[in-house]
This record gives structure tokens, sequence and C-alpha cells, in this order.
């Protein structure tokens, strides 16, 4: 009878049991497994964050670029300064020296004479 009644017992457990198993697969299935599951989710929510950090980089770039275009657009001057600055255009009667911090290494193959 004892035997009859923990067989019972088991079987009742064992019932529950498939369900509870069925219920742990599925929140493993949904958490981690597939391309709907939490963790991907998490990863598309980092890689949207980093995307509009990058959004937020290009339009601080783009906005100072319509500034530049405004002045240049307006200012006559503005022309004259950019082509002094980025591409170290002079005027007939003027001499431009460029400083660097770079370090030279010394070519002694090259044909350049110094003074």
């Amino acid at each position: 009878m004892n035997r009859l009644r923990n067989f019972i017992a088991f079987f009742q457990l064992s019932r529950w049991l498939k369900y509870v198993i069925v219920v742990l697969v599925g929140v493993i299935s949904v958490g981690f497994l597939g391309d709907n599951s939490l963790w991907s989710h998490y990863q598309n929510k980092l890689r949207i964050s980093e995307l509009q950090q990058e959004i937020d980089k290009y339009n601080r770039i783009n906005d100072a670029d319509q500034r530049t275009l405004r002045e240049l657009s307006t200012n006559p001057k503005a022309i004259e300064k950019i082509a002094r600055e980025r591409y170290f255009m002079k005027m007939d009667d003027e001499d431009i020296f460029v400083l660097s911090d770079d370090q030279r290494t010394p070519n002694t193959h090259s044909n350049e004479t110094v003074d």
C-alpha cells in the first residue's frame, strides 16, 4: 500500500513537473534564444543609443558647416580667412611660415638643399 501511495504521489508530481519544465523552456527560449529574445532587445537598445550619439555628433558638425557656409556667402573676408588658414594661400607680397610640432627624421638620401 505504501508503494502505491508513493507511485500516486510521484505521478501527481510528474503531472505538474511537465508544466514546470514547459514553462522553464519557454522562459529560456523567450529570454535568450531567437531574434526577438530579451537579450537581442537589450543589444538593440545599446546599438540605438550608440547610433543616436553618432547622429548628434554629425548634427553638430553639420551645424558648424552651415554657419561657415552662411558666413562665406555674406562676408568676403571669410573667404580670404579660410584660404589663408586651410590652404596656406598668400598675397604676392607676403611670406608664410608653417610651424609644426612634428619631429622630422633626418633623410640622408634627400636631394633637398638646406640653408
